[in-house]
């Protein structure tokens, strides 16, 4: 799984029966808190029922990595295994134009050969704690939404500051069920990152874009990582036991993991505004950016190299987005949406006290909705930066803000400089990531360009932005003229604060100050007039929930750590039984079908090795656990808590998971567990590392 997924097919929408009415699931579905586990499904289902020590244990063996995904502690000593597309970041930071990670993969035989990454961070959830009471109690009754943001705001970053002063740990205030709960998650944090091994893209995302979203599936699609502390292996206590024989047909799993996020409790009018301004505006944004990193990257080899990983992230957003709007379009998916709001609101209105204390939130979103498609393009070009595509620029702004905020209380600042997270900030901002002039450049223009064109030529910024050039021409010189490249540079400017904010003549600093006004008033906006009441709206609807259902609900997905579980299972599709996995001989045939061209060519190894291996391991494997992006590199685990498998993918039915869930057809795919040692011992001769597996 790459990242979100949506499909259109008629199927009856599960998710919301289970949270409109008290009858138990009887479907492998949901994103599950480990503070509220499942644990009577579980039971009545598969009379199993992890224990409190179970979960602890799995908990503290999951791992969420700061560029956007999951991964899992596989030995005692430090071994951290997650997919290749998710260390792919790591990888492609670490590449030069004569070391290209990506295209030759990496095996580390001694702790002294391994990498150390330039600025991955990996947070382990080391406790949760409920502070809805707290955060609920700095809104005063009669607060207009502008007041409490600021008092929501203001309690968020105080509680955050007083955990990591009180534990040092890394403290985030996390929004449960659209505003209806609000827990406090502490992390230990790891910044000595490296890496130990990672194959060929051409074995972990093995038949490219074609094969994407698709089953059956043939990818060695893992990395490895090491974190250091002190200088020495970390020694983590909890670590996953590995299972040689990987999981059988039919077998109960569990995937922990840290999906980003799903839309399922929003209301119709909400997915509805999804489905007509925001995913096609996205799709329209992707697809522009996929031609132009497209067309640079055809221009020469070290260009390919350079534009590889956020291209393969564009490709893959623009495939998932795809679907996700299919399901959108599906009718059968929003009228059974309809259905079930009608019957949540039906049996609201006949608890008169609880209507009463309700009122009709959904007609509140709804209007907050119609104030959201008024800004929504401005927003996304000035405030998250669409206009302005280039890592230059968003270290620029960075360095505006950063000098901004700082100055004020912490209770004062935006949430991204509240104190408890300046660590992590920083860490990015003085990255030492190379930055190319001529990737930026391309970038840039076309992202000026595109702004030119949405805002139009005799709209006032646009004329100040371009300052009476062509996007191109305008680009080259901001991105040229730049300095901020130079990581010593940035640092100064940081310690500077506000005056060598303002002293700076760096182009991109300027630009982020000409522009940062429209930008903050567009952000005021959306906090004061959007976010604000719909988290307020949203809330109602979670308390109704409550009281009509209790807490056997799982929120939406946040990024933040669930636990899903399903059965290894294959499926049905156009009449043809789908295995439940694929195996090494089944590699070798799809190669041979392709003529072993891209995407579907072999690293050399595989084909000069292929007699050493068992061709009957199996390689791939689905399972019905609920997932969606943000899982990739999930472990998969059995009832003993041993690794069977990891999540990489899921099928293009599966597609449709932001918004409902299904087990007809839909699937997680992993690599299998057996698969992973197989291919470490007998084609890249890495006994040490096979045999450290769960040690």
């Amino acid at each position: 799984m790459r990242h979100a997924r949506v499909f259109s097919f008629l199927v009856l929408f599960v998710g919301a029966t289970m949270l409109f009415d008290s009858r138990p699931l009887g479907a492998d579905e949901g994103m599950w808190l480990f503070n509220n586990p499942p644990t009577r499904l579980l039971k009545s289902k598969y009379g199993f029922e992890p224990t409190a020590a179970w979960m602890d244990h799995l908990r503290l063996a999951s791992v969420r990595f700061n560029s956007g995904g999951s991964g899992s502690f596989v030995s005692s000593d430090g071994l951290v295994m997650t997919n290749h597309h998710v260390g792919a970041d790591a990888l492609q930071k670490l590449s030069t134009k004569e070391r290209n990670l990506l295209k030759t993969g990496f095996h580390a035989k001694t702790r002294e050969e391994e990498l150390r990454c330039v600025d991955l961070e990996l947070n382990v959830l080391v406790s949760i704690e409920d502070v809805t009471a707290r955060i609920n109690a700095a809104v005063q009754p009669g607060m207009d939404p502008a007041q409490a943001h600021q008092a929501r705001r203001a309690a968020m970053n105080t509680i955050e500051k007083e955990s990591f002063d009180k534990t040092g740990l890394r403290s985030d205030v996390v929004t449960l069920y659209h505003g209806g709960l609000y827990h406090l998650y502490r992390f230990k944090k790891y910044t000595d990152v490296r890496l130990v091994f990672a194959p060929e893209q051409e074995i972990a995302f093995f038949g490219g874009d074609p094969d994407n979203f698709e089953y059956p599936r043939f990818d060695l699609d893992i990395c490895f990582f090491r974190v250091y502390e002190n200088g020495k292996p970390a020694r983590p206590e909890h670590f996953l036991k590995w299972s040689k024989a990987g999981p059988a047909d039919g077998e109960l799993v569990f995937v922990s993991g840290h999906p980003g996020r799903t839309s399922r409790l929003n209301t119709v009018a909400h997915l509805e505004f999804l489905r007509d301004k925001s995913f096609p505006y996205l799709m329209r944004k992707l697809y522009r950016r996929e031609v132009i990193l497209t067309s640079y990257s055809e221009r020469s080899q070290e260009n390919a190299r350079r534009a590889q990983d956020e291209l393969f992230g564009i490709e893959n957003s623009r495939k998932a987005r795809l679907g996700g709007l299919a399901g959108l379009q599906d009718p059968a998916i929003l009228d059974a949406k309809r259905a079930a709001e009608a019957e949540l609101r039906k049996a609201v209105a006949g608890r008169p006290e609880l209507a009463a204390a309700v009122g009709d939130p959904w007609a509140d979103v709804l209007g907050i909705i119609k104030v959201w498609e008024g800004i929504l393009y401005d927003y996304d070009l000035l405030e998250r930066g669409a206009a302005f595509n280039s890592d230059k620029f968003h270290i620029a702004r960075i360095l505006v803000r950063l000098a901004d905020e700082t100055a004020k209380p912490n209770a004062q600042r935006l949430r991204e400089f509240a104190e408890s997270n300046l660590d992590s900030l920083k860490r990015d901002l003085f990255s030492e990531a190379p930055i190319y002039d001529d990737l930026e450049t391309v970038k840039l223009a076309d992202s000026l360009g595109m702004f030119l064109e949405m805002a139009g030529p005799g709209h006032p910024l646009v004329q100040k932005v371009l300052a009476g050039r062509p996007p191109r021409e305008r680009a080259a010189e901001l991105v040229l003229g730049s300095k901020l490249a130079d990581v010593a540079f940035r640092k100064k400017l940081a310690d500077g604060g506000v005056a060598a904010i303002a002293a700076s003549d760096d182009p991109m600093i300027q630009l982020a100050r000409l522009v940062d006004p429209a930008a903050r008033e567009l952000r005021r906006t959306y906090e004061e007039k959007v976010e604000e009441p719909l988290r307020q709206a949203y809330a109602r609807i979670a308390d109704a929930r409550f009281k009509l259902h209790g807490t056997d609900v799982y929120p939406d997905a946040t990024f933040t750590l669930r636990l899903a579980f399903g059965t290894v299972r294959g499926y049905t599709e156009m009449g043809k039984s789908v295995p439940p996995w694929t195996d090494f001989a089944g590699l070798y045939e799809r190669a041979a079908e392709h003529e072993n061209r891209p995407p579907f060519r072999l690293p050399p190894r595989w084909i000069e090795r292929k007699d050493r291996l068992d061709l009957r391991t199996p390689f791939n494997f689905v399972s019905t656990a609920d997932i969606i992006g943000g899982n990739s590199g999930s472990p998969v685990v059995n009832r003993r808590g041993e690794l069977v498998g990891i999540i990489f993918d899921g099928n293009i039915q599966s597609l449709v998971l932001d918004f409902q869930y299904t087990d007809e057809l839909a699937r997680a795919v992993s690599v299998h567990s057996s698969a992973i040692v197989e291919a470490l011992r007998k084609v890249y001769d890495a006994q040490g590392l096979a045999d450290e597996l769960g040690r």
